[in-house]
């Protein structure tokens, strides 16, 4: 049986602890992260949460994206960590 992208996505993060919208391109072929992360969170309940991280371009602009994490992983206990510090 052929997995579905929200599949793939799900399991990145189980697997990673986290996911953005480069890491779903290259390495899921997943060009609609956010379509299926909406997927995730409206039709399969899950707490997915997401923290907007900036990153300087190949032409020195500084972009925007957002890193997606389930919650209560292993990766929100180390932002946690990192904004007690």
């Amino acid at each position: 049986m052929r997995t579905t992208h929200k599949e793939r996505v799900l399991k990145y993060m189980q697997d990673f602890g986290s996911i953005t919208s480069l890491d779903a391109f290259r390495d899921l072929g997943n060009t609609r992260l956010s379509a299926s992360i909406w997927l995730l969170r409206h039709k399969d309940g899950l707490d997915i949460k997401s923290v907007s991280e900036s990153a300087k371009n190949r032409y020195g602009d500084t972009v925007s994206y957002f890193r997606y994490y389930l919650a209560g992983s292993d990766y929100e206990k180390q932002l946690k960590m990192k904004e007690n510090e």
